[in-house]
This record gives C-alpha cells, sequence and structure tokens, in this order.
C-alpha cells in the first residue's frame, strides 16, 4: 500500500514538472520577438518604394505577425501609415524606430532600434525627414519633450497617434504598398480627405488603385 503511494507520488510529481516545462516553454515562444535589421544601401520604402538611405529622420520597420516578413520605411510616418490600415492596426505586428536621442538626424545608426510601440513622438515639428516633416521617436518621453523644446511639435505616445498627423504638413505617399490583405480596404479613407495634398505629391503621376 505504501508503495502504490509513493508511486502515485512519484507519477504526480513528474506530470507537474511536463507541465510547468511546457507553460514556460510556450511562454518563452510567445514573448520572443525578431530583432531589428539594418537598413541597407538600395532598400526600399514598403510605402512609397524609395530608397531609404537617401532621406534623414527616424525610420521604421514592420515585421508581421504571422510571416515575420520584415517591411521597411523611409520614415516614421510611412510606417505609421501602413500600421493604421483596418488589416494591420489590430494586429501584433513587431515595429522599430531609431531613437533620435540617440542618432544623428542626417543618418540614424541602426544600433539605435527601439520598440515602436514604447516609444514617443513628436509631431509637427521643424525637422525635415522623407517628404517633409516626420514623427521623431524617442525611447523616453523626457527627450521627446526636450525635442519639442527645441524644435516645436506636440509630444504623443504610440497609441495616440491618427492618420491626421501623418497628413499635416505633408504631402501623401502614393500608399499602393500599405495593404497586406486585399489591398482595399481603408485605402480610400486614407485618401479621401486629402486629395488636394495628393495632387501636390511628388507620387501625382502613379495609379493610385494599383
Amino acid at each position: 500500500m505504501r508503495k502504490s503511494k509513493f508511486v502515485l507520488q512519484w507519477v504526480l510529481a513528474c506530470m507537474a514538472a511536463v507541465m510547468l516545462a511546457g507553460c514556460s516553454g510556450s511562454e518563452e515562444q510567445v514573448a520572443k520577438a525578431p530583432d531589428p535589421v539594418h537598413f541597407e544601401s538600395g532598400d526600399e520604402c514598403h510605402v512609397c518604394g524609395m530608397v531609404i538611405t537617401n532621406f534623414p529622420g527616424p525610420k521604421g520597420q514592420a515585421f508581421t505577425e504571422r510571416e515575420q516578413d520584415v517591411r521597411k520605411f523611409c520614415s516614421t510616418k510611412d510606417m505609421f501609415a501602413w500600421f493604421l490600415q483596418p488589416e494591420n492596426v489590430n494586429r501584433d505586428h513587431t515595429l522599430y524606430v531609431h531613437n533620435m536621442a540617440q542618432a544623428e538626424w542626417a543618418s540614424p545608426d541602426d544600433t539605435q532600434l527601439i520598440n515602436a510601440r514604447e516609444a514617443f513622438y513628436v509631431a509637427n515639428s521643424e525637422r525635415q525627414g522623407a517628404m517633409g516633416p516626420t514623427l521623431a521617436s524617442f525611447a523616453t518621453r523626457e527627450e521627446a519633450d526636450t525635442f519639442a523644446a527645441e524644435h516645436g511639435g506636440e509630444v504623443l505616445a504610440f497609441a495616440d497617434i491618427t492618420i491626421d498627423h501623418l497628413s499635416a504638413g505633408m504631402a501623401m505617399h502614393d500608399m499602393s504598398g500599405m495593404h497586406d490583405g486585399d489591398g482595399q480596404s481603408g485605402e480610400h479613407d486614407m485618401h479621401g480627405d486629402h486629395g488636394a495634398m495628393q495632387e501636390q505629391s511628388v507620387h501625382q503621376d502613379h495609379d493610385m488603385g494599383h
């Protein structure tokens, strides 16, 4: 009887250990996110197709939730223009931006890429990125406040950024590369209110429906 009880206790202990190990492994797998990558010479922006390294200011990267494919953007505004589309905004994409408190504006160091969801942004400052004013990105609110005090603009958290912040003071890019779904949802909403800006864009000769 005592032996049977001991065996039962041993079996239960083994089962508990296996279950704990399985849970630990699952948590580790879920928590693991892809590391940011360098912007290489010749890399093109996923939204506008322009060569990313030709422009100053912070840039962005997105690793898609399902495929874990990386999409690179010539500015933080283009990254948000892609991310805020209906088919992307509620997905758990991994996003990175440059921390401009630790990077040169003219040519940001790719070792200073940080989690975009945890970053703070300065909208409508005097500093120029690809195609005009951009969203200056920082690791802390204090860094963003310091930048805004010197260059103007409004400090925003990731969740506060809307389409309106992307269009302010900037001709909109051709948004043909933003969609990873059927290529239709959200496109007309994105462009409908900005027809005048689009006419002034250097991309006005592109077919917006492609």
